[in-house]
């Protein structure tokens, strides 16, 4: 179970009366997630998505409200906070900061296909220029300082194979970081994984858990986003859904001669970042609860993308 606070009805009953949405009728926690408790919630006028935060600065989670709200007033189908009848969109509950959301209509799909890797393309490329003349500021928590900082205590605990994998990885960071300020920058969705979106068939019908978007590179998020969708079993990058995916993205959002330098030490950097938070999390990092990830996919991806 991917609920680290569970909740009473009574406790239900009582949030939900300022929103005006009419009595509690059901809820339901919801077991996927790594990182928040999220429960289904059914009030008499519509069904929504209750999450309570459980990592990260309470004093962060303005941004996200406002970042979801902008894109919510654009027309892109996401969990924007509902306020209460007097105007409050971010509460407490059982000591949590604390947000009522619409629930988003579709499924997660478990085997990509081309098409879902076609509209998940479109979707970034669309994210990206909404964002990109006036990005909300925010760095990632798990950004490249992070890396450096928590990278060469792992590697210590991992055996030599992996270990040389993870500093020659760290190694590629400082030119990275060089090249960065030539990228062009937006929003980030910055964990656009599966289970993080909805489709209707192969129509995308919306995304959600924004609790790692930031401020920053756009291909950095298109990189997380292509070693999810499109990566085999074995590590591998399946050439058809890649090419589905960054057709889509390229065709609304061109890529500039930097990027394409930087493609791919950006694939391997973007699977260091999961790979060190999936090592964090299976230590038991205080703040990381329920069934951690599996580590041994991104270091078998990250194995990969040195390959070429």
């Amino acid at each position: 179970m991917a609920v680290f606070t569970p909740l009473t009805r009574a406790q239900l009953e009582v949030f939900v009366q300022p929103y005006g949405l009419g009595p509690l009728l059901d809820y339901q926690p919801i077991s996927e997630g790594s990182e928040n408790s999220n429960f289904f919630v059914s009030l008499e006028q519509g069904e929504f998505v209750l999450t309570l935060i459980e990592r990260g600065q309470s004093h962060e989670l303005p941004f996200f409200i406002e970042l979801l709200e902008r894109l919510h007033q654009q027309g892109f189908a996401v969990p924007y906070a509902i306020p209460t009848t007097d105007g409050q969109a971010l509460r407490q509950l059982a000591g949590k900061p604390a947000l009522l959301q619409p629930r988003l209509a579709g499924q997660h799909v478990r085997h990509a296909e081309v098409a879902h890797c076609r509209a998940v393309g479109q979707w970034l490329a669309r994210l990206h220029l909404a964002t990109a003349a006036q990005p909300l500021q925010r760095p990632s928590d798990r950004g490249l300082p992070w890396m450096l900082e928590q990278g060469p205590r792992l590697a210590e605990r991992l055996d030599p194979v992996a270990a040389k994998l993870l500093r020659a990885t760290l190694a590629e960071i400082p030119c990275l970081q060089a090249a960065l300020a030539t990228l062009p920058q937006a929003n980030l969705h910055g964990d656009l994984f599966h289970d993080n979106v909805l489709f209707d068939g192969s129509r995308l019908s919306g995304v959600i858990d924004f609790y790692n978007a930031c401020s920053g590179s756009q291909l950095y998020d298109l990189a997380i986003t292509v070693n999810d969708w499109c990566s085999q079993p074995d590590g591998q990058l399946d050439a058809s859904r890649q090419q589905a995916l960054l057709g889509a993205y390229s065709e609304l959002r061109p890529w500039c001669a930097a990027e394409f330098a930087q493609w791919p030490r950006m694939l391997r950097i973007a699977c260091l970042r999961f790979w060190l938070s999936r090592l964090l999390a299976v230590d038991g990092q205080p703040g990381l609860s329920g069934q951690p990830k599996d580590p041994w996919q991104y270091q078998q991806m990250l194995a990969c993308r040195w390959q070429g």
